[in-house]
């Protein structure tokens, strides 16, 4: 009879095949019965499963991972579900990978060399998603980077944001009922309440951010266009990662790489232009180009 840690990895097995199968094409169930098979016989134990079993690991795919598996009735093939939000499957997927490749084996500093720098306040991602999910009011500590003194907040949980390998919690903030972004890592003390709010019927996150790099947003400024140059070898970097969802690509040949975006003009993105040194040239619009300047000047005081 199979102990049940046996029988744990043999299910593993299967759902990582399984996932593996349908993210190269969707595919009927003999198709991942075959593979089932063969895999059994290379591995040396059996990965096989009825249709029934096959149903029930579905289930268990969508529990552990929040994969979703659905039938395609007119093609008669299984996929994977990616239609409704596919930033956050594409995330899913990667965190599949990454799961995956860290549970190979036990000793992961002899092969994966772990950022040292960790963001902060992941531990209140869970309770703020519930909180932004089920529209409840929270309260929590909080504290700016330039300012020493603390603040309690009470505020209504709008969404979660990722930037710069950080999260932020955007909310309304009861306090002057205006919409901010709070670091999670300068959050404190958080307390979910049961008073339930009312998401204003014309608010989108999406839209809110569109026209943001990062998290930042101006309140009397409309979004500008900017035309930068990148040399080329920068330029694949560039064209791989794109700066904002905005990048459009104006010229790719030897000498350069022309984009444009349309954002607006905040201290992150000159931060992040300046991260960029003698690769980057702004060309458009002049004001941008002139706070570029100004910071290496200023730099240059410094040495």
């Amino acid at each position: 009879m199979k102990n049940y840690a046996m029988s744990r990895r043999e299910s593993l097995s299967r759902y990582n095949l399984i996932i593996k199968k349908l993210r190269q094409a969707p595919t009927t169930y003999a198709e991942i019965a075959e593979i089932l098979k063969m895999e059994s016989e290379l591995q040396g134990y059996d990965l096989t499963v009825s249709k029934r079993t096959f149903q029930r690991d579905l289930d268990e795919i969508r529990s552990l991972y929040s994969i979703d598996i659905e039938y395609d009735f007119s093609r008669r093939l299984y996929l994977i579900s990616m239609d409704q939000q596919n930033d956050v499957s594409e995330r899913i997927l990667e965190s599949f990978d990454i799961f995956n490749a860290l549970n190979l084996n036990k000793r992961l500093s002899d092969y994966i060399h772990f950022e040292k720098r960790r963001p902060g306040g992941t531990e209140n991602l869970y309770g703020l998603l519930h909180a932004v999910r089920n529209r409840l009011s929270i309260s929590f500590t909080y504290r700016k980077f330039w300012d020493n003194e603390v603040s309690e907040r009470i505020v209504e949980p709008y969404a979660l944001k990722e930037s710069g390998n950080r999260w932020y919690l955007l909310a309304n903030d009861m306090k002057d009922n205006h919409i901010k972004c709070f670091g999670l890592d300068r959050l404190t003390g958080l307390a979910i309440t049961k008073k339930k709010f009312e998401m204003p019927g014309d608010f989108d996150v999406n839209a809110y951010f569109k026209n943001c790099f990062g998290v930042i947003m101006p309140d009397d400024e409309d979004a500008q266009e900017v035309v930068l140059s990148f040399e080329p070898l920068q330029g694949r970097y560039i064209k791989s990662l794109p700066l904002h969802e905005s990048q459009e690509i104006l010229q790719d040949n030897e000498k350069e790489l022309l984009i444009r975006l349309r954002l607006f003009l905040t201290h992150d993105f000159l931060m992040e232009l300046l991260s960029y040194g003698e690769s980057v040239k702004v060309v458009i619009p002049e004001s941008l180009a002139a706070d570029i300047k100004e910071s290496y000047v200023n730099a240059l005081k410094n040495y």
